[in-house]
């Protein structure tokens, strides 16, 4: 250990040196031992191939001959540097021997930048020897050290999944962009340097040409963009085994003179590339950990269209808004540059670009990349923050996993989100910088759905199924060893509680349906009753008409508060539409129990023959497609198909509640909360929802929404012409309901739910 006082003595263990050896892995080592060094570190690097002429990295000469000979004469280079305080491995080939002899008693940093043993498969080499030998070799590495490092959340949640890391010890750093080196500069002169025509509409991809970079998928996707405009030229920078293959697929497809590739380039004629370009693209369909392009791409003031792989959306940020397509897709792919070019999606500015580029400052990636150094070194600093796993058998973008997803990063805890399924909930977490790993439930499971609960529905194959993921969710949890665990869902909640049971882990059951049968079959009813009374150390209601439904020997059971509700975001005041017609909105899973048939009834009642328009925001999510399909009849039954429109699933809710004046809630069964009843609140919007269940809790009647009869169609059409005719009560009730929900931010549900676990860990611990 240093004396006090000196500097920090680390030793990076890399692959190659970026003058002899191009590659991401090399150029971050590169570019993070210069800056950790510049904040006074002793850093020093050992590499393979010859030394360059700085003393600080250590040339272990053979880069090439047996790999017997390259791993001995690695280490001993290593051996060489004497001792140190920290060692920080970025390649497990190399580092192991090291790490397990001259080094085996030093802390250990692993720097885990891409599954080594997925790599090489995807670049052909299909040996299941050399396969299982890589993954071990990996997995020793990261199993030895203290902390790992991710470049993304895509990463972690890889490293967790498929290595074993736990997610406690595991860090999430953004990689370093040198933002001296790159940087705007003039696009004509960045064009004549490279011979590209000045009116060209340049596409730019700067990658190593090896299969997982899905640059076979671009070119036949810019086949098709070419076919609309005859002026655009893709250029592609980089060197690699596919090239032979992707010249014979420009040559099939005629397109030799729009597309350019330019082989390796040097750093200063890479940013010629990215000056040159009107729009940079990643189109990797697998193993992308984040994307350093894309991050040198924005210092540069360029905007990159990406895949949906890895970490690359978390590189873009908040300006992956319309840039983020499907991988593998040469249609998805065509559209969103033919969108791009025609204008359809507006891309970040410059130097909007160069704002979020600033999040990968050197000196910021370098102190966050120190103070893991001290962590290893001298473990966690202060006290330590509860750890809760968070089970949901979900993926979709539904109403507990949506509340889930806001009110986590409220939360003073290390959370570890476990899901029964992949889905888009995944990307949201990561990108709110969750730890999130999916544990498939069997399929037989997954596609149990509420009416199956009945006496004779399931089969004795689908009871085991479960018990055996129960089982093997236990030993998860066990290995895991949180100190509390969270079911978010109904299903999660009967699978989890056993699960933590099991592991011998206390457990908080998130109620968000009403365990009624009105909602639920009579046979679930029984067993969710049956689960509430004997497992989980509390339960935590979204509603007071939730909580009613549980058993009243249940409800002694719950710790604090029995009824938290769900949070929503208090939005700016959004700008509302300028058209001259009213706008009347539901927004909701398309479902018969949420009403839809009712809102269209009641809406073609109150305006017969206006202008007024209507709109439902969803989609049918369980095998309820034939009811949206009789929607669509129903409209035309009524004869206001033109002034209907059903505008699908969105992801962003608040900038469609932008354009509707007065949002409509039709269950026609006692809603348990109403999150969107909530968010129409928060919006400022006049809501109208049924006299029953959650809703009618949050709603006061004439002072923050209307309420009507649940069902009445005759009722709901008097409320809406109500509020059509008459624009000062639609802004006194949106004003009241906006202060309303004021103290239903995460951050004031945050506090209530840490109330909770700290009265379970408080009797746990007794």
């Amino acid at each position: 250990m240093s004396a006090p006082n000196q500097p920090l003595r680390v030793a990076l263990l890399g692959m190659g040196w970026l003058d002899e050896e191009p590659g991401g892995l090399n150029r971050f080592l590169h570019d993070l031992l210069f800056a950790i060094r510049a904040l006074d570190v002793d850093a020093r690097a050992v590499v393979t191939g010859s030394a360059p002429d700085d003393p600080w990295v250590v040339g272990a000469e053979a880069r090439t001959g047996s790999l017997i000979r390259r791993i001995v004469r690695f280490s001993a280079a290593a051996r060489g540097l004497g001792d140190v305080d920290v060692v920080d491995a970025h390649f497990a080939l190399y580092a192991l021997l090291p790490v397990l002899t001259h080094f085996r008693r030093t802390p250990l940093v692993s720097h885990f930048q891409g599954p080594w043993a997925d790599e090489c498969v995807a670049a052909g080499d299909l040996s299941t020897i050399r396969h299982v030998v890589r993954r071990c070799l990996e997995r020793a590495v990261l199993r030895r050290a203290r902390v790992v490092v991710t470049l993304s959340e895509a990463f972690k949640q890889l490293v967790v999944e498929r290595y074993g890391v736990l997610p406690w010890d595991v860090r999430v750093v953004p990689p370093l962009v040198d933002l001296q080196r790159f940087g705007p500069r003039p696009q004509d002169a960045a064009r004549s340097a490279i011979g590209l025509a000045q009116e060209a509409w340049i596409v730019a991809c700067v990658r190593r040409l090896t299969p997982r970079m899905g640059l076979d998928v671009l070119i036949e996707a810019w086949a098709r963009v070419i076919a609309l405009d005859s002026n655009a030229i893709l250029v592609i920078a980089g060197e690699g085994p596919e090239r032979p293959g992707l010249e014979k697929v420009i040559s099939r497809l005629g397109i030799q003179s729009h597309v350019r590739l330019l082989g390796r380039v040097p750093d200063d004629r890479l940013l010629d590339v990215y000056a040159a370009a009107d729009i940079c693209i990643a189109p990797t369909v697998a193993l992308e950990g984040f994307g350093l392009v894309v991050a040198e791409a924005l210092a540069c003031g360029k905007a990159t269209l990406v895949t949906n792989v890895g970490g690359l959306p978390e590189a873009l940020g908040s300006a992956s808004a319309g840039l983020v397509v499907s991988a593998d897709d040469v249609g998805e792919l065509a559209a969103g540059l033919e969108a791009i070019r025609s204008g359809q999606i507006s891309l970040p500015n410059a130097e909007e670009c160069q704002r979020l580029a600033a999040r990968f400052e050197p000196r910021t990636a370098a102190i966050r990349t120190i103070e893991v150094y001290r962590e290893a070194i001298e473990g966690p600093q202060g006290p330590r923050r509860p750890r809760v796993v968070y089970l949901d058998h979900c993926a979709k973008l539904s109403g507990a996993e949506l509340a889930l997803l806001r009110v986590l990063p409220a939360l003073s805890v290390d959370a570890h989100v476990i899901l029964g399924e992949d889905g888009p909930l995944v990307a949201r977490l990561r990108r709110e910088g969750c730890s999130v790993e999916v544990f498939p439930l069997p399929v037989r499971v997954s596609e149990v759905r509420r009416g199956d609960v009945r006496p004779g529905r399931l089969s004795l194959g689908t009871f085991f199924a479960a018990a055996v993921y129960t089982v093997r969710l236990a030993l998860r949890l066990r290995r895991l060893d949180p100190d509390l665990v969270h079911t978010n869902s109904l299903k999660a909640m009967l699978y989890g509680t056993v699960a933590a049971r099991l592991a011998r882990k206390p457990v908080v059951a998130h109620v968000r349906d009403r365990i009624a049968s009105d909602y639920l079959p009579s046979a679930a009813v029984r067993l969710v009753r049956r689960i509430a009374v004997r497992g989980p150390d509390a339960l935590i209601a979204n509603s007071i008409a939730t909580n009613a439904s549980l058993p009243s020997n249940a409800s002694a059971r719950i710790i604090a508060s029995p009824v938290i509700y769900d949070s929503v975001m208090i939005h700016d005041g959004a700008t509302r539409h300028n058209e001259p017609w009213l706008t009347v909105g539901l927004i909701g899973r398309i479902a018969p129990w949420k009403g839809q048939d009712i809102f269209l009834r009641a809406f073609a009642k109150a305006f017969p023959c206006d202008n007024t328009r209507a709109v439902i925001i969803g989609a049918p999510m369980f095998g309820e497609d034939e009811y949206e399909r009789s929607l669509c009849s129903l409209v035309d039954e009524l004869g206001v198909g033109s002034r209907v429109q059903f505008r699908g699933f969105r992801e962003q809710i608040h900038p469609e509640l932008a354009q509707i004046d007065i949002l409509v809630h039709a269950s026609t069964i006692p809603e348990p909360f109403g999150q969107v009843v909530v968010e129409g609140m928060a919006a400022g919007l006049p809501v109208v929802v049924p006299a029953a269940g959650g809703p009618a809790e949050i709603v006061e009647d004439g002072q923050t929404g209307l309420l009507y009869p649940m069902g009445d169609v005759e009722a709901l059409a008097q409320q809406l012409a109500r509020l059509a005719y008459d624009a000062d009560l639609r802004r006194e009730l949106g004003s009241r309901a906006r202060a309303r929900v004021k103290s239903f931010t995460p951050a004031e549900i945050a506090v209530q739910i840490e109330e909770v676990y700290a009265a379970v860990l408080a009797r746990a611990a007794t």
